[in-house]
């Protein structure tokens, strides 16, 4: 099985998009930078939705368009539409992500769309795309459980995940929105979704910790052979769709589960903690990550390593 893992960093677009006052451009820049420094390789920089749905980044275009590109750094964006994608575009985009979910009351909140509707909507988007040999992603909101139906069937998720694959999607990332998820929920999608056809190089975890449940979450993704997982440096973001949905996996909670497993990831903890500082000083609020308040640790002297007075 793969030890690798690829840590698909979130914070520059979910990590921000909640937020009550605009990041400024550079600000966000500089962010991308301190995440390409500490050897993250999959940074998701904005997202092309309307600025009058999502303010906090209105400033898509010039970020991407004047975001310097790191080489073997791949920056996806969100686009909702074919105006999105073109935006996407002419900016320099070369991976996008679409976004639906597996409950018709999250999309018709989030995108003014049915689940059906969202999916002929991203047929032309997906389309485009792959004559560009752009990187695509698909991800499936609400697949643990939606803010206004509650429980959601597994065997619909997956089914959701069969069509984007359908459509072209390189990668089928399913999304525990408001962080209700468990373990033996994240097995279940697994197993369905690679009884459906879905290989298991090609799905991916996006998990909230609103309930404490992520790493939980992360480990069982692991043992089922699962090897990408979302996450937002100094554990900032939500849904501003979702009531509740706080708080991303900290990405420096993550490298440090993962680093104690043994799995390589190529990320820096003291470069994602770095990162996890400054972002939360431009948001002017303390950090307030597990790992980010403890630092690591070093089995070797057992101190703790990365803490701002160590």
């Amino acid at each position: 099985m793969n030890d690798r893992v690829r840590i698909y960093e979130v914070g520059p677009r979910d990590g921000l998009q909640n937020e009550a006052l605009p990041v400024a451009t550079a600000d966000k820049r500089h962010f991308i930078e301190l995440l390409v420094r500490a050897g993250l390789r999959e940074i998701e920089a904005t997202s092309f939705v309307s600025p009058r749905a999502i303010p906090q980044l209105a400033d898509a275009d010039e970020l991407l368009a004047t975001l310097e590109r790191a080489s073997g750094v791949r920056y996806p964006v969100l686009v909702p539409n074919r105006h999105g994608l073109a935006r996407a575009e002419a900016a320099g985009a070369d991976a996008i992500a679409v976004f639906t979910a597996a409950s018709d009351a999250f999309t018709e909140r989030n995108i003014g769309l049915t689940v059906e509707a969202s999916l002929v909507e991203f047929a032309p988007v997906l389309a485009r795309a792959r004559e560009l040999a752009w990187w695509r992603r698909g991800y499936v909101s609400t697949a643990f459980g939606c803010p206004y139906t509650g429980r959601v069937d597994p065997a619909r998720v997956v089914e959701v995940a069969v069509r984007l694959v359908a459509l072209g999607v390189d990668e089928v990332c399913f999304g525990d929105t408001i962080g209700v998820g468990v373990p033996p929920q994240v097995r279940e999608i697994v197993t369905r979704a690679v009884e459906a056809g879905i290989p298991v190089e090609r799905i991916a975890f996006h998990f909230h910790d609103t309930r404490g449940t992520a790493l939980a979450n992360v480990a069982a993704g692991l043992e089922a052979g699962v090897r990408c997982f979302d996450s937002s440096t100094g554990g900032t973001g939500g849904c501003p769709y979702a009531p509740g949905a706080a708080g991303n996996l900290a990405t420096e909670d993550l490298v440090y589960l993962l680093d104690g497993m043994g799995f390589g990831h190529g990320v820096d903890l003291a470069g994602v903690l770095a990162a996890a500082r400054f972002i939360a000083g431009v948001l002017g609020r303390p950090l307030t990550t597990k790992v980010g308040q403890a630092g690591g640790w070093d089995p070797g002297t057992g101190q703790p390593v990365g803490r701002p007075s160590c």
